[in-house]
């Protein structure tokens, strides 16, 4: 499977730009490699994240989201992981990410459970309550949102539902950046899995973020990786090495779930 992860350099509350900027290069990247996945950031739409009027940018159950993905996804015959974008549900703000196959049915819908503290995100989003898996081209996938990451709990149970690939869609500061590296790599090789990571870049309301978008193999090689600027990354990931790696090393089988305590 080719996944191709678009790290956008988005322009602060400018919705009408991001859009245009996000399906011209989603057009560029499924022309130029042949991609059978495409992947956008976190919050893509209006960066991270407008704190003055936010429900004002928020889709209304992702309207906007889901019509020009889904269109997009039937007519370039890609399946599109379309990043997260602020959405307004039964009068409640959500960071929610969206998912789309290649006939362009909405396959994935998950609300962020862990809400960033230390940038105020729970006083003005509502937490998801539930993990999504869903299937792209006959293969079992998981996603996640930025802080997720740092929660190996949540990974582990998506890893338990049998997935393959998890695609976490982040806005990772740029002082930070090193720990987004380790822990992906941490949770490719501890769940066996491909990591499929889409970080944003450049600056919004103050704060750098740091690029560093990467696919990682189940191993923890990295298999392509970005720098700071925006930039379009892709590998082949080759699916069937996981049934190899899992024989070989049987983590889930050797699992003690009776001893853990969370």
């Amino acid at each position: 499977m080719k996944i191709s992860c678009i790290q956008l350099d988005m322009k602060f509350c400018d919705v009408q730009s991001n859009f245009a900027l996000a399906e011209k290069l989603i057009h560029q990247t499924v022309k130029k490699e042949n991609s059978d996945v495409v992947v956008l950031p976190e919050t893509w739409s209006t960066g991270y994240y407008p704190k003055d009027n936010l429900m004002s940018f928020c889709e209304a159950d992702g309207a906007r989201s889901k019509k020009t993905f889904s269109l997009l996804a039937k007519k370039l015959n890609v399946n599109i992981v379309a990043g997260s974008v602020p959405t307004l549900k039964n009068g409640k703000v959500y960071n929610t990410a969206y998912v789309f196959n290649r006939e362009g049915e909405a396959v994935g819908e998950y609300d962020k459970t862990h809400l960033f503290t230390p940038m105020d995100e729970h006083k003005l989003f509502e937490c998801g309550k539930s993990t999504e898996v869903f299937s792209l081209d006959g293969h079992k996938c998981g996603i996640i949102i930025c802080y997720d990451l740092r929660f190996p709990e949540l990974v582990r149970t998506l890893a338990l539902e049998g997935i393959e690939i998890l695609f976490a869609v982040s806005q990772w500061p740029e002082k930070r950046i090193e720990h987004l590296k380790v822990l992906s790599q941490a949770r490719a090789i501890e769940n066996q899995m491909f990591v499929a990571v889409c970080n944003s870049c450049g600056e919004a309301d103050g704060t750098r973020f740091g690029g560093n978008s990467r696919l990682i193999d189940p191993w923890g090689n990295v298999l392509a990786s970005a720098d700071e600027k925006e930039e379009i990354i892709t590998a082949d990931c080759d699916l069937e090495i996981i049934k190899e790696i899992r024989a070989s090393i049987n983590v889930f089988n050797d699992r003690k779930p009776e001893l853990y305590k969370l």
